[in-house]
């Protein structure tokens, strides 16, 4: 087994008597939780310099874990009949509609169920510059994000896209339910974004190794019943979580999304119920430049499930609390 990359966790106090495995699992969502006990059981993990194979090892706080990244092994992505929403193809492209829930593309320990085995049944061709990985893949939505997506069906339209999202030629809007109330109708959030020091799961604006990230937000509709707010914001980057991270460097995590911030007690029951494990987070408008005609194109959905009910459920709660 050759072995990549080494990264080394320290397990924090509020960490403490955490499973092994699912210490990993948080502190590197990159790989599935199935993906990181078969490495366990491999002798991949270290903890405190001795080797431990039992996932449900119980840590301490202080504790160093040292976890051996082998070499991946080449994945088999085959097509799966998983439904999917296309609302616009042409011999170029396709725009879909993600679901929350869907992952985008394959990685160790998410070989199957993602959008891409999905695309690989419905569609008969796909470019090929993502590899076996990633056909047709231009960008990408969170699991736990619902929208608008392109994807690529030829190497021409692929490099076109990319270039026009890395140029910043590309619009991307998003319809977004925040816990507290927004004062500023309209405001810009320009801090840089990298991955977070000590947690490899989250990324931070706090972080030495941070890109320049820019968002846009205007206040939709605040809801002071239920200490909500709803927010469009206008992404001009594309860096990882930078929404979330945004709304939440300003006290406004983005309600479902517990890994930046949001309480589960902030927020009445129904609403807990209705999302799931969604956050309330949607990419309604997508618009870009044809890769063939070089004509503007723009794509736009309505609200989705579980964000419509979430919505329509905060604005009865508005009208029935005293």
């Amino acid at each position: 087994m050759k072995i990549v990359e080494t990264l080394e966790f320290k397990v924090l106090q509020d960490k403490e008597g955490r499973r092994l495995d699912q210490f990993l699992n948080d502190s590197y969502p990159e790989f599935s939780r199935t993906y990181i006990k078969k490495l366990i059981e491999a002798g991949c993990v270290f903890v405190n310099s001795k080797q431990v194979r039992k996932a449900s090892k119980k840590l301490k706080a202080g504790d160093t874990v040292l976890l051996n990244v082998p070499e991946p092994e080449p994945l088999k992505v085959e097509p799966e009949n998983i439904p999917i929403d296309i609302i616009y193809e042409d011999r170029d492209l396709l725009v879909l509609i993600k679901p929350c829930g869907l992952v985008v593309h394959p990685s160790p320990g998410y070989t199957s169920g993602t959008l891409v085995n999905a695309l690989l049944y419905h569609v008969r061709e796909l470019s090929s510059i993502g590899g076996v990985e990633r056909p047709g893949i231009v960008h990408r939505l969170d699991k736990e994000t619902a929208g608008l997506m392109v994807v690529a069906k030829n190497d021409f339209a692929h490099r076109e896209l990319v270039r026009q999202f890395a140029e910043r030629k590309t619009e991307k809007l998003y319809r977004v339910l925040v816990k507290g109330i927004v004062d500023k109708d309209h405001g810009v959030i320009e801090l840089p974004i990298g991955r977070h020091p000590v947690h490899r799961k989250k990324f931070s604006v706090f972080s030495t190794s941070s890109k320049p990230a820019k968002s846009e937000f205007w206040v939709l509709e605040r809801f002071p019943k239920t200490g909500i707010t709803l927010l469009k914001v206008k992404i001009y980057t594309g860096r990882t979580h930078q929404i979330r991270v945004h709304l939440s460097s300003i006290g406004h995590p983005v309600l479902g999304d517990r890994t930046y911030g949001f309480k589960t007690s902030s927020v009445p029951r129904e609403l807990l119920d209705l999302m799931g494990e969604c956050n309330m987070l949607v990419a309604y408008r997508l618009g870009f430049y044809h890769p063939s005609s070089g004509e503007w194109v723009e794509f736009e959905i309505e609200d989705p499930e579980p964000f419509r009910s979430v919505l329509e459920k905060i604005r009865e709660l508005e009208g029935s609390l005293g």
